[in-house]
């Protein structure tokens, strides 16, 4: 078993009215809310909403999950329809792979992109 599990997707065409969009609290509890779902401990977190686009900003958030197996990242721009994931889980102790596959698919399935570009790759030293 490899020492962790990084996967990624971008997500293009979500709804720019979509609440995670632009609401860091409610990005922040559906992305808790999937940690815990799919088995996963979350240790810390951060979220950040940008300015709005009539302030000058994008709009859009960034929020991280501190796990103990590693991290979730997301980072969306409603101005583009677009959502990056970023899922890192590490293998100590127990398998936690299909873990990471059920947190992705669960935050892809309620954004509903048109689009999306998957990537997984297996991290960490050889096997022996």
């Amino acid at each position: 078993m490899t020492q962790g599990l990084h996967l990624t997707a971008d997500l293009y065409g979500c709804a720019a009215d979509h609440p995670w969009m632009t609401c860091a609290d409610a990005l922040r509890q559906a992305c808790l809310d999937a940690v815990t779902q799919c088995g996963l401990h979350p240790v810390g977190e951060c979220f950040h909403r940008f300015p709005s686009p009539a302030q000058g900003g994008p709009g859009g958030v960034t929020g991280m999950v501190l796990l103990a197996e590693s991290h979730l990242a997301v980072h969306t721009w409603p101005e583009s329809g677009l959502v990056t994931l970023d899922v890192f889980v590490c293998n100590q102790g127990q398998d936690n792979r299909s873990k990471a596959w059920a947190l992705r698919e669960a935050l892809m399935k309620d954004l509903a992109p048109a689009q999306a570009s998957l990537h997984a790759l297996e991290r960490g030293l050889p096997e022996a």
